[in-house]
């Protein structure tokens, strides 16, 4: 990203310094109030670089064992060694107990959250900003907690959000955070909510599809904790069992009895059978010794957390289990390795363990669906706990920890001040011990029974008027080893056609990253031509690509066989699937028929009813649309979209003050809706991409005008580095205008676009694809509509229609640096080309000889076609220093050095220079070392400080096996997959 404007070029702070509240506000804390206000903070900042210039086609990507593709979203592949003093827009949130920290530029996370009552950080506060290259798309920094969906981690976690600040009628505020997920649309609204006398953070959640198509999502609060030997992480007792990635491993938990992660905790905790906590303890962070993630099985209980024995103090996390089963433990390992990685992402704070929590999912990869226009709203809470010790219950209300060392020791804490609560004991339904206090938040109390426990154990708190506060009985679990995943066999080793539809779904549904569903649902219609699931799955696959012909031809398949004997289909996805197709088509009437059969189905009712008045309104038939409406009112979900609709026919049918009415009940919910502001006049950001969503949706109502002047308004901002939407905005403009006939205005907006800045254009999603084939269809010699449409195409995985796209734009003239490359780039993986690849690796690097990312492609290329090292390292020689400003070509370059006899000189390299590793990655830079040390004679050795990373302890499960196939359960493959041709697919 570019610099911030206040950036200076001093360090910065060691430490964040919390301003105090605004004198307009102290009044209000004093009197026991909760308060929100923004503050910018100074945080020492190392700040990324602005992205690359070329797309990243990472198809193929093991990224958190799901997809790592990235496209249309610029990669940043850079950050810089010197921080910088910058301010950081901040809102800030204070009670009696607690003052948080939320940081809009960094995706709404909350970055501070302490504890008064015990001057604790609860949340791992990092004092920088030090981002390293772990995320999707780059950057991610470690501390507070982020806020992770529709995948892990998530794809704006380093991008800004809007905010508002909310105060309720109960005494609340909320900071709400909107996020716009830059590759299918969807919205989300998470609010960060205090109240006064309370210790509880509140997280509310509205997660919104508000795209027309199925998606799949998962949500992840990955929260940091600050770690040292005392620290341990706590979850329900009745947890027996924790899972790894995908379930493709377990251990027994607390302690470990098997091999995980490559360390058999079982053989260190023999070893060393005095140790205290045993070394097979794995809820402490001093026992794991490797990067080690752990997600449980299964539980009855909603909570989890972690306490620092050592500090007395710590923090619980609690949610519905029944929507919210995840619960995570994530650590770099306590051993020189992970000290590594933790250098990477601070500078005097850490180390760390992230103890995440999951909303509709309990692994990672594991996602769930969300209908087109369904909201999921859920709260997720958290609240420091002082010196209780781990929990063994908590509610939002209490929490207690119960020793049974000798006799029954339970100790209690609240989260809001609780006169003459009563504490209990009851032991065979017997109360044997009992006794009032008053209890404050940061404080705790306790009752003792010493006598002989025989029967059932009851520990519970109450409130004065009898309220169950928090209560605790011993877990009964049946010890029973869970199932573990296995890999699918191949389509010709399944029987039925139901499975191989299933694990077709299963691999859509969890994005796999290196098996496609296509060949199961393929092999499924060899067996039966007709079969409806595997029709509709293929028709959805083929129309979100945009192949809307096939796709149509998939959805008539399935409804011929569907409604052969029956009319009406207990599930009629396949009409509104159709009735999307349709529309695509421009074929309104029929896709308005479709609609209307798919809307008899509850389950696709309000869909397609959003669907019929939306296009209905296209067409003026404004009654007609408000009928659609009204007919869903009471019995269909709530759908903002249907509202912002409501709204704009109410104002042509001459309801200005209904519309206003509507518009301000949307906003009374989700705040940041930006359709709804933008109709309702309140002030938006200028988020170009925000702004071009907000045209597509008044488009998709009709609204021709009012989404060319939010296009026009596009065009008008600057570049931005999350990706350069105003090429795309020129020629939605063009579409729009040439539908209603304005052939001229049409044609200047189709020039404005060629004549625009092509930087970080990645087009992406239907309404590109239509608008840039429009282009081409009104303009043969359109070669950047052409250029751009071929972008879109390769990351949607159409790559020989995205190569012929991008020979044509060369054919006509377009000679673009990120043209020649990509085209490049698919002549060696779609058309096997090696000379014309070649070729055009070498144009480009002519036209831009000092760009270090293109010399480093372009030297994987020539190691890729058998290049000598004696031939690559003489090009690298011959540009050496654009070749160290880049970590991976570096290390190519020291070990061409050290493979022709100069490994003194790449010794030098190594040993004068910092690296940056990425997560999954690391090991590149030690085998440098290690090779150019032997190559010296000289005995290994440790590396340095500047290498970014230690040598590891214990060898981690390989992503690729020996035989040079990814494996099935890969949970990370980083390498450069550019060049990676289709039948060289693990």
């Amino acid at each position: 990203m570019t610099m911030h404007p206040e950036t200076s070029t001093a360090p910065g702070p060691a430490e964040i310094e919390l301003p105090d509240a605004p004198s307009a506000l102290r009044d209000e804390l004093a009197e026991g109030r909760a308060i929100a206000w923004d503050e910018p903070l100074t945080i020492r900042t190392y700040d990324a670089h602005e992205p690359s210039a070329y797309p990243m086609f990472l198809d193929h990507r093991v990224y958190q064992g799901s997809s790592g593709k990235v496209y249309p979203l610029p990669f940043i592949e850079r950050v810089s060694d010197e921080p910088r003093a910058r301010q950081w827009q901040a809102v800030h949130l204070e009670n009696e107990y607690l003052r948080l920290v939320v940081l809009p530029e960094l995706g709404g996370r909350i970055h501070v959250a302490y504890d008064k009552t015990t001057d604790y950080d609860f949340f791992y506060r990092n004092n920088v900003i030090k981002p390293a290259l772990v995320g999707l798309a780059g950057p991610w920094v470690s501390g507070g907690v982020e806020f992770n969906w529709p995948q892990h981690h998530r794809p704006a976690t380093h991008l800004p959000v809007e905010t508002s600040i909310e105060h309720g009628d109960d005494g609340s505020v909320t900071v709400w955070c909107a996020d716009h997920d830059p590759f299918t649309r969807m919205a989300a609204q998470h609010g960060v909510r205090i109240r006064p006398g309370s210790t509880v953070v509140e997280v509310a959640v509205r997660l919104h599809n508000r795209t027309s198509e199925r998606q799949t999502f998962l949500w992840w609060a990955n929260v940091a904790a600050r770690v040292n030997d005392d620290y341990q992480s706590f979850f329900p007792e009745d947890v027996r069992y924790v899972a790894d990635h995908a379930r493709r491993a377990l251990t027994a938990f607390p302690r470990a009895d098997r091999p995980y992660y490559g360390v058999d905790y079982a053989a260190l905790a023999a070893a060393a059978p005095e140790a205290v906590p045993a070394a097979d303890r794995i809820d402490f962070y001093r026992n794991i010794p490797v990067p080690t993630s752990y997600m449980i099985v299964d539980s009855e209980d909603d909570f989890f957390g972690g306490y620092d024995h050592g500090a007395g103090a710590g923090f619980v996390h609690w949610a519905e289990r029944r929507i919210s089963p995840g619960k995570k433990q994530w650590t770099w390992g306590d051993a020189p390795f992970g000290h590594a990685w933790d250098a990477q992402l601070t500078d005097e704070d850490g180390p760390y363990v992230e103890l995440m929590a999951g909303v509709y999912t309990d692994n990672q990869p594991d996602f769930s669906w969300l209908l087109p226009g369904e909201t999921k709203t859920f709260s997720q809470y958290w609240y420091p706990i002082p010196a209780l010790g781990p929990a063994h219950q908590a509610t939002p209300d209490a929490a207690v920890h119960v020793d049974r060392s000798e006799g029954v020791r339970a100790v209690f804490a609240v989260t809001s001040p609780r006169p003459a609560a009563v504490m209990r004991i009851v032991v065979d339904g017997r109360v044997v011990a009992e006794r009032r206090a008053d209890l404050h938040p940061g404080t705790v109390d306790e009752i003792v029974w010493e006598g002989p426990v025989e029967g059932a154990l009851e520990v519970e708190l109450r409130s004065a008027g009898g309220a169950s506060l928090v209560r605790w009985t011993p877990s009964v679990v049946d010890d029973a080893e869970p199932w573990v995943a296995d890999e699918p066999p191949l389509p010709a080793q399944i029987d039925t056609v139901e499975e191989l539809y299933l694990t077709g779904l299963h691999l859509s549904q969890f994005r796999h990253p290196t098996r496609s569903p296509l060949p199961y649902w393929e092999a499924a219609l060899d067996r039966d031509p007709g079969d409806v699931r595997v029709n509709l799955a293929l028709g959805d696959a083929r129309y979100r690509s945009g192949e809307y012909a096939e796709a149509l031809r998939h959805v008539e398949t399935a409804l011929s066989r569907l409604t052969r004997r029956n009319a009406n289909p207990t599930d009629a996805e396949a009409f509104y699937l159709g009735g999307l197709i349709l529309q695509r088509l421009g074929r309104p009437i029929d896709a308005e028929r479709a609609f209307g059969k798919a809307g008899w189905d509850g389950t696709w009712a309000a869909a397609a009813g959003f669907e019929l008045g939306a296009s209905l309104a296209r067409r003026g038939r404004i009654r007609a649309a408000l009928r659609v409406l009204d007919s869903l009112d009471g019995v269909a979900a709530y759908d903002s979209r249907r509202e912002v609709l409501r709204a704009v026919l109410l104002r042509r049918a001459e309801g200005a003050t209904e519309a206003d009415l509507v518009l301000r009940e949307v906003l009374a919910v989700e705040p940041l809706n930006p359709t709804a502001r933008h109709l309702s006049g309140a002030p938006g950001a200028d988020d170009p991409g925000l702004l071009l969503d907000t045209a597509l949706d008044l488009l998709h109502l009709g609204e021709v005008d009012d989404a060319l002047g939010l296009l026009a308004r596009v065009t008008g901002l600057p570049v931005c580095a999350a990706g350069n939407v105003i090429p795309l905005a020129h020629y939605l403009a063009a579409a729009a205008l040439q539908e209603r006939g304005e052939v001229d205005a049409a044609a200047a907006a189709r020039s404005a676009a060629r004549d625009s800045d092509l930087t970080w254009a990645f087009p992406h999603g239907l309404a590109a694809f239509d608008a840039l084939g429009a282009a081409i269809a009104a303009d043969d010699s359109d070669a950047v509509a052409r250029f751009l449409l071929g972008n879109l195409l390769y990351g949607q995985g159409r790559r020989e229609d995205a190569l012929a796209r991008w020979r044509e734009a060369m054919e006509r003239g377009l000679r673009d640096v990120v043209l020649l490359r990509n085209a490049a780039i698919a002549e060696f993986t779609v058309a096997r080309d090696d000379d014309a690849a070649w070729n055009l690796y070498e144009e480009a690097t002519r036209t831009a000889p000092d760009d270090a990312r293109l010399l480093f492609e372009r030297d994987q290329l020539a190691a890729k076609l058998g290049h000598s090292t004696a031939d690559r390292l003489a090009v690298l020689d011959e540009r050496r220093e654009v070749v160290l400003t880049r970590d991976d070509l570096t290390i190519e370059y020291v070990t061409l050095l050290t493979s022709e006899g100069r490994a003194g000189e790449a010794r030098g390299i190594l040993l004068g220079r910092a690296f940056h590793p990425w997560e999954g990655g690391e090991g590149r830079a030690l085998a440098a070392w290690d090779q150019t040390n032997a190559a010296l004679g000289l005995a290994p050795a440790d590396p340095p400080p500047s290498l970014g990373e230690a040598r590891p302890r214990y060898v981690a499960p390989a992503a690729v096996r020996d035989d040079g196939v990814t494996d099935y359960f890969a949970t990370s493959l980083p390498e450069l997959l550019l060049f990676h041709r289709e039948d060289e697919r693990g």
